[in-house]
């Protein structure tokens, strides 16, 4: 398993030959070079330390951040990420991946990322209830979420119970997406179907094969 990490650019749509619309997801990769593999040893998988995102002024990184890759005689990147990697991978420390040496058209990789936050929401939002009617005696509770509990026992409100609150904002995993173009060039690849997040939000992009 090899994590990536890419910046989503936005949505489009492509027409197949036989007339119908695959929906896309264009994901733009960031120069990942790997910062560090560290064995371990009681685990079937190691450690990896992945940089990304390359910074252009050294001003902007705090001189201990910038000694990371200063002692390995790296370009200076703004963020790292951690994840792991299987055991007997031929890559190593300072190797700087590309779109096409990893991915390939028709490979089916997982994408995770933060969705997009909506704020205070009601359960109708949130939950999708049904609400209450719009008239014939109905008064002030329209859209309200009716009882939340039962009646002197237990006496409180379980835990997970589905009320207004918080929506968005949380990571969210969508699996087996298949890849359906590649652009070398501009370290581009389009996806069929939805990933989380708004335009120009880091995702993780999860290759099962490494």
């Amino acid at each position: 398993m090899l994590e990536l990490v890419g910046k989503k650019i936005g949505m489009t749509h492509l027409f197949r030959d036989a007339g119908f619309v695959v929906p896309l997801t264009m994901v733009q990769l960031y120069d990942n070079c790997i910062l560090e593999i560290v064995a371990n040893e009681n685990k079937d998988f190691d450690n990896l330390l992945l940089a990304f995102e390359k910074c252009e002024n050294p001003k902007k990184l705090s001189k201990s951040f910038a000694g990371i890759f200063n002692k390995k005689s790296l370009p200076l990147f703004k963020k790292i990420h951690s994840s792991q990697i299987s055991k007997g991978s031929t890559l190593k420390s300072g190797d700087s991946i590309s779109v096409d040496s990893i991915i390939k058209i028709g490979d089916k990789i997982s994408i995770r990322g933060v969705t997009i936050g909506k704020g205070f929401a009601g359960v109708m939002k949130r939950w999708n209830f049904r609400g209450l009617e719009a008239s014939h005696g109905v008064s002030v509770s329209h859209r309200s979420h009716g009882s939340t509990g039962q009646r002197q026992d237990p006496g409180k409100t379980f835990r997970g119970k589905k009320m207004a609150g918080h929506m968005g904002v949380e990571n969210v995993t969508i699996k087996n997406l298949e890849v359906v173009l590649i652009d070398k060039e501009k370290s581009l690849i389009a996806v069929k179907g939805a990933i989380p997040g708004h335009a120009g939000s880091d995702v993780i992009l999860k290759i099962a094969k490494i």
